[in-house]
C-alpha cells in the first residue's frame, strides 16, 4: 500500500504547491480562526480544495483529516485516512517568508505509511514510505550520527527550553528554529539537525508526515513522555513531539520533567 500511495501524494503536493504560489502571502485575504487557533488565508483553503479533489478523487474509500476541513468522525471507521496540513506555517506564508510547507500523510490502523512534505518556494520535496526509506528531492536521507544530547543541534521554539520543563538542568544544546513543524521534522531526517522538540499539544496534521520521514531516515519519534505516536485518533492531538537520532531523542525525553507545564 505505501508504494501505491506515495506517488499519488507526491503528485498532489506538487499540484497544491502550484496553487499556493498563485497567491502572494502578504496580500492574500486572511482572517483569524475562532478560539485563538491562528490565522488562515484564502491560499490555505485553495490548497485544501486541490488536495481533497486529487486525493479523495483517487482514494474515495480513505478518510480525511485536515486542518482546514470540518472534522468528519466517519474517518474513524476507515482503514486508511489522509492527514493534511494545506499550509503548515501560515504565519510564515503571510509574512512572505519561504519556510512554509504542504504536508500530506496516509495513516493506516494508526501508523503513517506514506508521507510528503513540500516547500514550494524552496523546491524541497521530502517523501517517505513505510519500510522504503526517506528522501529529499529523490536523494536518500539519513539522520545524523550524534550520540550525545550535549552539543546536539535541536530545532525548537525558545520556550521549550525554559528551566521549568527540565530536570535537573536544561540540556546544553545548540538551539535553532524553523516556523513549520513539518519542516522541522523533515530537517531532522536530513541529518542537518540532531533533534526537534515541541512540548505543546501537537495536532496530527502538523506532525504525521514529518514523523514518518524521521523514522524512515533512521530516527526515533515519540510524544514528550516517550510514548509512540498513533494517528487518526478521535481527538487528533498528541502530548508534544520529540524526534531525533535514537540516543539524542531518548536523552531529551529522559531529561524532561514529568508533568511540567506545556511550552510553545
Amino acid at each position: 500500500m505505501p508504494a501505491r500511495d506515495l506517488p499519488l501524494i507526491v503528485d498532489a503536493v506538487r499540484a497544491a504547491g502550484e496553487v499556493a504560489l498563485r497567491y502572494t502571502g502578504p496580500s492574500a485575504r486572511r482572517w483569524d480562526k475562532p478560539e485563538n487557533a491562528g490565522p488562515v488565508t484564502e491560499a490555505d483553503l485553495a490548497v485544501n480544495d486541490t488536495l481533497h479533489s486529487q486525493l479523495r478523487g483517487a482514494r474515495p474509500d480513505y478518510g480525511w483529516l485536515s486542518e482546514e476541513s470540518d472534522d468528519d468522525p466517519d474517518r474513524l471507521n476507515r482503514d486508511a485516512v489522509f492527514i493534511i496540513d494545506p499550509i503548515d506555517g501560515t504565519r510564515s506564508f503571510v509574512e512572505g517568508a519561504r519556510t512554509w510547507a504542504i504536508a500530506v500523510a496516509v495513516a493506516e490502523q494508526g501508523s503513517v505509511t506514506a508521507a510528503a512534505v513540500y516547500l514550494p518556494m524552496r523546491d524541497m520535496l521530502f517523501a517517505a514510505a513505510l519500510g522504503e526509506g526517506a528522501s529529499l528531492n529523490e536523494e536518500p536521507l539519513r539522520v545524523s550520527d550524534q550520540q550525545d544530547v550535549t552539543g546536539a543541534r535541536v530545532l525548537a521554539a525558545r520556550p521549550n527550553f525554559d528551566a521549568k520543563h527540565w530536570h535537573p538542568t536544561v540540556p546544553a544544546i545548540d538551539r535553532h528554529y524553523r516556523p513549520s513543524l513539518a519542516y522541522r521534522l523533515a530537517l531532522v531526517g536530513t541529518g542537518r539537525f540532531d533533534a526537534m522538540v515541541t512540548l505543546r499539544p501537537s495536532w496530527e496534521w502538523d506532525i504525521a508526515a514529518g514523523s514518518l520521514i524521521v523514522a524512515e531516515a533512521g530516527g526515533r519519534v515519540t510524544d514528550r513522555t516517550g510514548q509512540p505516536l498513533r494517528f487518526n485518533q478521535s481527538r487528533p492531538q498528541h502530548d508534544g513531539v520529540v524526534a531525533g537520532t535514537t540516543p539524542v531523542q531518548s536523552g531529551l525525553v529522559a531529561a524532561l520533567r514529568p508533568g511540567a507545564a506545556r511550552a510553545g
